[in-house]
């Protein structure tokens, strides 16, 4: 019987979990679960006989996929994907799939909220400034990018977008202003939210240079991942422009010494939590299990990553 693991140091929420073991019981496939584990032994342990590992945040390295002695595919349950070493899974002929578009609605909610809060200045009573009026810039024109621009527009924002993977008919098509060159979309956005992969080619990526082009009243938004920043540039924008903000759904290493020097300017979520809403819980994790279902029956491997 093939044996799937759903391996998550942060559990999911119960109707999701309910529902992951319905889909594999259809299937035919035996649910096995590791949650709240403590220790990598522990999962080393659990990937020994199994088939299929759907995670979260968890980490899947080469010594994880070199323990697993019958893994086929691993499943992360979101967008990114980048706690799972492809190469390694490749090297052992292991499918790397994540679940693009479930999680978009949670992160792009939580991008606007995130910008409304710093606005109204914590709610701590003072006068802040609205969204209403400003404009948007929208790095990374995906599933996160195409809902954060219906809600900007429901705000009365002005929208432009950055993508160097979309024509500009498919942008504009949503009503959004396409930009083809980076530089200009943050030249002309007194808010740009971040929505691209951490990679080769964009980490360190939003740098100085970059970010220092941005109008009166920048505000960068970050709800993609950690490594983008370019911290020594992030610093020198703080130090160098005293209008601007930058707000974060993961902290950067340089957090402390911003929250020293620049109070009132910054936000950062405890830990990583654009996905921590229940539907986007119980969204992602569905959609792993019927991806896996989907490959080791009919080998559809239409979200593979690697």
């Amino acid at each position: 019987m093939t044996k799937v693991l759903l391996a998550t140091d942060k559990p999911f929420a119960k109707a999701a979990v309910d529902g992951i073991k319905e889909i594999c019981d259809k299937a035919g496939f035996e649910l096995v679960k590791l949650e709240k584990y403590t220790s990598k032994d522990q999962l080393k342990a659990a990937v020994k006989d199994v088939d299929a590992i759907i995670i979260r945040s968890d980490i899947i390295d080469k010594e994880i996929i070199d323990a697993a002695d019958n893994l086929k595919i691993v499943v992360r349950a979101g967008a990114g994907y980048d706690n799972i070493d492809l190469a390694a899974a490749t090297a052992k002929n292991v499918v790397a799939m994540n679940t693009p578009g479930q999680n978009s609605n949670a992160v792009a909610e939580l991008a606007v909220g995130m910008m409304i809060m710093l606005n109204r200045n914590g709610y701590n009573g003072s006068s802040g400034v609205e969204l209403r009026g400003k404009t948007l810039g929208i790095h990374g024109f995906g599933n996160i990018g195409k809902l954060l621009a219906q809600i900007g527009k429901g705000l009365g924002m002005k929208i432009h977008a950055y993508d160097p993977f979309l024509d500009k008919a498919a942008i504009e098509k949503d009503g959004v202003i396409c930009e083809t060159d980076i530089k200009e979309l943050y030249s002309k956005c007194q808010y740009v939210s971040v929505n691209i992969p951490a990679n080769s080619k964009t980490k360190g990526s939003l740098n100085y240079e970059l970010l220092s082009v941005m109008p009166q009243g920048a505000t960068l938004v970050n709800t993609a991942r950690l490594e983008i920043i370019d911290e020594a540039g992030l610093l020198k924008m703080f130090a160098d422009r005293k209008d601007f903000r930058y707000i974060s759904d993961v902290a950067p290493n340089c957090k402390d010494e911003i929250a020293s020097n620049y109070a009132g300017r910054f936000f950062f979520t405890p830990k990583k939590m654009g996905a921590q809403t229940e539907e986007a819980n119980i969204n992602a994790g569905l959609a792993a299990a019927k991806q896996i279902v989907g490959f080791i029956k009919n080998g559809d491997n239409t979200f593979k990553v690697n």
